[in-house]
Formats: C-alpha cells, structure tokens, sequence
C-alpha cells in the first residue's frame, strides 16, 4: 500500500463528547469535527487515550467510528485506534473500520502481557497482514509498559502496510535514534510525535509533525507551528510555541491527575461551548473550581492566539 508518499502533518487525538449519561453526544461530536476541520488539521484520530477509547464498549465504537465517517465527510482523514489485549479483536475492529471508510489503523501494544522484541515485531505482522487499513504503529510506554526498540520498528517498516508510527514515548533521544535508525532505508515511513511540546524540535530533525491533544483545543495553532517549522521560521517558531507551553501549563495541569490533560482540554472545550465535561467510568472530570481556572486560562491563550494568526 506505499506509494513513496509520506504521512505529514498535524493530526488531533479527538476527544470523545458524551453526554451525563454516558452516550456519545452526536451534536457536539459535528461540532467538535468541524471545528477540527476548519483549524486545518491532516486528520483526526478516534479512541487514542485522549479519546477514551479503553473505556468504551464495542458498539460505542463502532457508533463513534460511523459518525465521525459521516461528519467528516471526506474533509479530513479519520484514523482509528484498533489496539485490544486480543489480536483477533483488534483485527475485527480495524475491518470494521475500514467498511465504514476510515482511512487509517492506529495501534498500541497489547496490555497486560510484556513482550520481547521479536513478539512485537511477531504481533504487528500478523495485524498488518490481516487488515485492509494502512497501519500507523503506536509507542506509549507510559500505557503498555512497554518500548518497540528502533530496529525493532525500523523491521516493520519494510512492511507494505505499515507505513509510519505515532511516538508518545516523550523521549527526545528515542526519538532521534528511531530517526537515525529508520529513515535512511525507509524516507517514506511517517515518523510522528505525541507529546505537544515537542513538535517543533522533532520536526527540527526530521520528524514528520504531530498527533497533538491541544490540536482538540486550538487547531489552529498546531497547524500554523507545523507550518513554521516547515519554513524553518525561528521568529513564528518561538511566538508559538510559547502559547503551545500555556497550554501545557494552563489547561493540562490544573487538574493534577494522572490523565489531567484531557480532562483539562475536556472542561476548556466545554468553556467554548462545543462540549460537556463528561468522561467515562472510571474516570471523574475536572471539578468546577479547577474547571473555571481553566475557563480564564483558555480565553487568555484564544486571545493571544488571535494575535498572532
């Protein structure tokens, strides 16, 4: 399925909305989707760890995926997390997928079980070979506990269905060495970054742009910073990546939970009126004092965001 044309840009690990009762809100769900679309992201990405997809069952998936294919339209391109402990599910969630007319497979390591080298490398091929989507392998260590060693991935590589990986490892020199060791034999092999903070100096060495969660937020902005750094504008660069800093600091931490960051962009999305603040069991929201701090934190980066686009 390559064809020497290599996967850029920035693409939004999306959010899920719900309502309080736990089902997916479809009106905020077209507007979150067009709000992403007209920020310009390359893509959005369903059921990553900011989208709660862990939590969800089989049939909110498959209704998550269906009306994102529906509202999108074709506008952007709509990827899918299919990571599952059993190698059979995820191979049937990825086929679902791909009916529905997702573009994109994106998938973790399997919980639970660690695993060596040539297990992943084992693991990997036999998705790759059993679904009809082009597969994005995806490192978060953080989750799975585990690390796809550079030679490891640079061996998937050479495979014609996957065609580039999503690192959220926040390893700078994993990172380079992934670079170092993939891209002289695989040029067209998508290598990109999770963590926000990150984007500009990945991309100053190759990199090939971002999976960022305050794209949810601000799309705009990850865009017009992926944008400068294609340009190689040190002046633009460092404007926007101080606002890509307040995000970080302002909406992802206040919350001070081990998953802060999205509940964070949650209650800031519901500040703009595109969401509700509600998450899926096991998880609680962020709470009304933490809320309202990051109501006024977002207005002020939406302010000096609109200074600078």
């Amino acid at each position: 399925m390559k064809n020497n044309e290599v996967f850029e840009g920035v693409v939004t690990p999306m959010v899920t909305p719900f309502d309080d009762k736990g089902a997916i809100d479809r009106c905020a769900l077209r507007k979150l989707i067009d709000h992403l679309v007209s920020g310009g992201v390359k893509g959005i990405f369903l059921m990553g760890t900011t989208g709660e997809g862990a939590s969800m069952t089989v049939e909110m998936q498959h209704e998550l995926i269906t009306l994102a294919v529906e509202y999108t339209a074709g506008r952007t391109a709509v990827l899918v997390h299919v990571a599952d402990s059993c190698l059979e599910r995820s191979i049937d969630l990825a086929n679902f997928a791909a009916e529905a007319g997702v573009n994109y497979a994106v998938s973790a390591l399997p919980y639970y079980f660690s695993l060596t080298q040539e297990e992943i490398f084992d693991y990997y091929t036999r998705l790759a070979d059993a679904i009809k989507l082009p597969l994005f392998l995806y490192n978060i260590p953080a989750q799975t506990k585990m690390m796809m060693a550079p030679e490891t991935v640079c061996r998937l590589a050479s495979h014609p269905n996957i065609i580039g990986m999503k690192d959220s490892s926040g390893n700078g020199t994993y990172f380079n060495t992934l670079l170092a060791t993939v891209k002289p034999a695989h040029p067209d092999f998508s290598i990109m970054v999770g963590p926000d903070e990150m984007l500009a100096s990945t991309m100053a060495v190759g990199g090939n742009g971002g999976v960022n969660s305050g794209s949810n937020l601000f799309p705009e902005l990850y865009v017009a910073l992926y944008e400068a750094c294609r340009k190689a504008d040190k002046d633009r660069i460092m404007a926007l990546q101080a606002l890509v800093m307040k995000v970080s600091t302002d909406i992802y931490s206040p919350d001070g939970t081990p998953v802060s960051f999205m509940k964070g962009l949650k209650a800031a999305l519901t500040s703009l009126g595109i969401i509700s603040n509600c998450v899926l069991p096991p998880l609680h929201p962020a709470g009304a004092e933490v809320s309202a701090e990051i109501a006024v934190k977002t207005k002020e980066i939406q302010t000096e965001l609109a200074g600078l686009l």
